[in-house]
């Protein structure tokens, strides 16, 4: 079985975006999300991330930002996400709270997943699995990198890239433990709560 992990769409406007964000979190069946914003201000972020761990809070999900680990603890957001590039794993642990989660992007490394969980990675995100819309992957990994993670590594992964509802079968039984989202639920022309409720039906 696997859990969704939603990501917000690259660009947003608070106005439409948190009403479509609550919509999305109150079907109960996201129990993490994502703000991945890379062309913003500081400010303007964190004006953003604000508002969204107002909605992550009242709908008892965990709310996580990309990168910017130190507008993560200012706002008290649940932890943040690291790509490759986005500073030392090892000094986001030694430099935030014992209960702050630590995700990591590994592509199709195995090199970088046992780093990232040596250093204090509290999950490994590996992709892109298919193609996305959303942005171009440094790795294109095969299912057995999910199953040699969880045999080896024994931490909870999350897939990522171009995943839906028709695709995501095999990810689920290969063991990832969350399907990560952007395009397919933000995109979609039925609307974040009918596509969330298609992809949570596969994903048991």
């Amino acid at each position: 079985m696997s859990q969704i992990y939603l990501i917000s769409p690259p660009k947003i406007e608070s106005k439409t975006f948190l009403p479509r964000l609550e919509k999305a979190l109150k079907t109960n069946l996201v129990p993490v999300f994502q703000l991945r914003l890379k062309e913003y201000s500081n400010s303007e972020l964190t004006q953003i991330a604000k508002e969204i761990k107002k909605i992550c809070d009242n709908n008892n999900c965990l709310f996580l930002l990309n990168d910017s680990l130190e507008i993560a603890l200012n706002i008290g957001a649940n932890g943040v996400h690291l790509g490759a590039e986005d500073g030392s794993i090892l000094s986001a642990r030694k430099n935030s709270p014992k209960n702050f989660l630590i995700g990591a992007s590994c592509y199709d490394s195995k090199h970088l997943a046992m780093e990232a969980g040596e250093q204090g990675a509290d999950y490994l995100s590996f992709g892109a699995f298919f193609e996305s819309k959303t942005k171009k992957s440094r790795g294109n990994p095969g299912l057995e990198i999910l199953e040699w993670s969880n045999e080896i590594l024994n931490l909870p992964t999350v897939a990522i890239g171009g995943i839906t509802a028709d695709n995501c079968a095999p990810l689920v039984k290969s063991g990832a433990d969350f399907l990560s989202v952007i395009s397919y639920v933000w995109d979609h022309p039925e609307g974040e709560e009918a596509v969330l409720i298609k992809l949570s039906q596969v994903c048991k």
